[in-house]
């Protein structure tokens, strides 16, 4: 007898659709998959097997045939478990099958029947929401998750033994809802604020300019100077994700298997700390079965790099083209995939291999030579890229000790907010959201200069040696500034603050 479950496998973040076609047949017992499997997929026969067993069902004695249809895409993971064991329970007459073809089915399955959650549930949810059935049969720990989509019905169960019963009487189970706003409440709360940070003006206001605008940012400074104690809030003082941004950025997490179970959806903006020795299929993604890396997961938030010479130099480099892009793409023999990495690059490093060059304090301990190699780690087409490098000096005694109020995180966001809200109106035909997605047409157009203005950023090219690259990354932080204060035109004081912003460039040692 042959029976057809329908399920979803993953291409990447996108979801296609899977035919389970299940035949029981006269022959010696055994169990054969089709349609290119993976070890995972392999496998799913032994779970299978023993799930029914386990769950009070019989276990054909025939021969057993198992399709996974397109037939020329290969299928990766074990989502399709509950999906094999149903169609083996409808072809063995054990349920009936009538029902089963107006569900989805995903779910992996443990030996005693019991239902596993599995990755990339989102997208697939997303993809079904687009087809004619929309409704998901998924395992309890991935119902959040799934039930974010609208127009998508979700039926979360426990185990196997539900799942029949649920097939057999579907009046008994309602579809999950969820509010997915009150979901975002509970997320969107921050257990760092700026109010604690004491002193560092210059490097908070120029981290204000970095999120107001979307531009990268380096900072320099000795050990214990705060970069990572500020590297850490920046997420505070960030817009709020769109609905768009977070269903954006949680099916990237879904597909990596890093989604919160509890929440469902990630509502905050991505904070990625990365330690130098990473690996570029972790940082980029990839392996075998391709699935986003950290880049991608810091997608619409912040990818935070922490000593940054001491990164591998092929890792560093691969950082180029989604700084510039806004993607990666990831290549291998079978598939060639692209994944989103729009994200905020905020570096730290010490300013000699000793770290103590510029501290007022303590003897740098390094020689000419050394410097020039530490510097030489941090290739010049990557510092192009970065459109903001400050130095942050070691706090002083009287910064840390007295109680005078800071600014808090809320105030700088409204400031922050305040000049998205401008640039978005800006561009709201041009296809970009902020400064630093400006390309050089658009800068030409957006960030025109006066006569005084011109001579000063001609008067900062020659002296300073400046980039082709970083001539329009100082035009786009001065178009940042003069958004701040809210000044339509760019203005002489807008340019000089952008161009100070050049640590490198200006003086650091050789």
């Amino acid at each position: 007898m042959l029976a057809k479950v329908l399920s979803f496998g993953l291409h990447g973040i996108e979801a296609y659709p899977v035919e389970i076609e299940v035949d029981v047949s006269r022959g010696l017992p055994q169990l054969n998959l089709v349609g290119l499997p993976d070890c995972a997929v392999k496998e799913s026969r032994e779970r299978v097997k023993s799930a029914l067993k386990n769950s009070g069902f019989n276990w054909p004695a025939e021969r057993i045939t198992v399709s996974l249809a397109p037939s020329g895409i290969k299928k990766e993971g074990a989502c399709f478990d509950l999906g094999i064991a149903l169609g083996i329970l409808a072809a063995t007459g054990q349920i009936n099958s009538s029902g089963l073809g107006g569900y989805f089915v995903l779910g992996e399955l443990s030996l005693d029947g019991s239902l596993r959650p599995v990755r990339g549930t989102l997208p697939i949810a997303m993809a079904a929401a687009k087809s004619t059935s929309g409704r998901m049969i998924v395992p309890e720990q991935n119902a959040k998750e799934a039930s974010l989509v609208s127009g998508v019905s979700i039926f979360a169960l426990k185990n196997l033994k539900a799942s029949v019963e649920f097939l057999n009487s579907p009046e008994l189970v309602k579809p999950v809802k969820l509010d997915w706003l009150s979901l975002c409440g509970e997320q969107n709360r921050y257990s760092v604020d700026f109010s604690e940070v004491k002193g560092q003006f210059l490097a908070k206001r120029a981290l204000e300019i970095a999120v107001a605008g979307g531009h990268n940012m380096l900072m320099i400074g000795p050990p214990g100077s705060g970069k990572t104690m500020l590297a850490k809030r920046i997420p505070t003082i960030m817009p709020d994700l769109t609905l768009e941004e977070m269903l954006e950025v949680s099916k990237l997490h879904s597909v990596a298997g890093t989604l919160p179970d509890k929440e469902g959806i990630i509502a905050i903006r991505p904070f990625r700390s990365l330690h130098h020795s990473i690996s570029i299929t972790a940082l980029v993604g990839g392996g075998s079965l391709p699935v986003p890396g950290e880049i991608s997961l810091a997608h619409q938030g912040v990818l935070f790099l922490d000593e940054l010479p001491e990164f591998r130099r092929d890792c560093l480099e691969a950082l180029r083209q989604p700084l510039e892009d806004g993607s990666i793409r990831v290549s291998r023999i079978f598939k060639s995939l692209v994944f989103p990495a729009s994200f905020i690059l905020v570096a730290a490093m010490n300013p000699c291999p000793c770290g103590y060059y510029t501290d007022p304090h303590k003897a740098c301990r390094c020689n000419t030579t050394q410097l020039a190699r530490y510097r030489a780690k941090i290739s010049g087409p990557l510092l192009d890229r970065i459109d903001i490098q400050i130095e942050v000096p070691p706090s002083r005694y009287q910064e840390l000790s007295e109680n005078l109020p800071t600014e808090s995180s809320a105030q700088i966001k409204e400031r922050v907010d305040k000049a998205r809200a401008i640039q978005r109106e800006r561009f709201k035909d041009g296809g970009i959201f902020y400064n630093a997605q400006m390309s050089h047409k658009q800068v030409r157009k957006f960030c025109v200069l006066c006569a005084e203005e011109s001579e000063l950023l001609k008067m900062a090219m020659s002296e300073l040696n400046f980039s082709a690259r970083a001539y329009d990354k100082i035009l786009k932080v001065s178009r940042t500034i003069a958004d701040l204060a809210g000044s339509e035109q760019i203005k002489t004081e807008h340019l000089s603050e952008a161009i100070q912003y050049r640590s490198l460039d200006r003086d650091f040692p050789m």
